[in-house]
């Protein structure tokens, strides 16, 4: 069996040191693999057009900055493993909530502008934790209690509308850090608890829902991929996808 290789680019510190855990339930039913490969700064809406750079003399065009550390990062990686995928994720916070077409817009143009030039586009995905990856602990109490000790409530409503996840943790754990007790904290994440909701959590599903097709899965009832709700801005991706996975 062809062991699937993803390699993620990531914004934040946290999930530059553990975010390959979060994916760990994918592995019961697949041969794949999940490893950080860049951590990024994160990017906001351009006010304006980039103009295109070229070495002196000559028509050769030199990679924008975004096109150097986001395309070219997933270029490296698909060359070194064939086959292979590049997951592109970013915290999507209150304050960026509007932007959010416009921020995919900007890492999906890196990466399209590289490797569109030799067909890999459709290998390379970009998402959002909404708003923050600490969302998702919210959605799981029983992680949130074993990783720190005490009681959470079970969410109402949708954790992916909360204006500030972390504020919501620390209100009941003050001395919450988002590296020491984020890593515990995603070591125990359920995240087909997480998305048992087909209502909530539509993001993190398009997510999941990208990797289990690009690793030509099936939709079903896990992760509620067949039923759920998919995040609108990042969906496209799931159906440009081929049916069956490169390599």
């Amino acid at each position: 069996m062809q062991r699937h290789r993803s390699g993620l680019i990531v914004t934040g510190e946290g999930e530059a040191q553990f975010i390959p855990r979060l994916f760990r339930s994918l592995q019961t039913e697949h041969a794949c693999a999940f490893e950080v490969i860049r951590r990024i700064g994160q990017r906001s809406p351009r006010s304006g057009p980039v103009p295109a750079l070229r070495v002196t003399g000559t028509a050769l065009r030199i990679p924008s900055k975004d096109e150097e550390e986001i395309g070219l990062a997933a270029l490296r990686h698909m060359h070194q493993w064939p086959g292979s995928f590049v997951i592109l994720l970013d915290d999507l916070e209150w304050d960026r909530r509007e932007k959010a077409q416009s921020v995919f817009g900007r890492y999906r143009e890196a990466l399209d502008a590289v490797l569109g030039t030799c067909g890999l586009s459709h290998a390379a995905a970009v998402h959002f934790f909404v708003m923050m990856l600490e969302a998702y602990y919210l959605a799981c109490p029983d992680a949130l209690q074993s990783a720190l000790g005490i009681d959470f409530p079970q969410p109402d409503g949708d954790v992916e509308s909360l204006r500030n996840p972390v504020s919501a943790i620390k209100d009941r754990f003050p001395a919450f850090d988002k590296i020491e007790h984020g890593r515990l904290i995603v070591e125990k994440l359920d995240i087909p608890a997480a998305l048992s909701d087909p209502a909530t959590c539509a993001s993190l599903r398009t997510l999941f829902a990208w990797c289990v097709k690009a690793m030509a899965g099936e939709f079903g009832m896990r992760y509620r991929l067949a039923d759920g709700e998919l995040f609108w801005v990042t969906q496209m991706q799931i159906e440009a996808l081929p049916d069956s996975p490169p390599g």
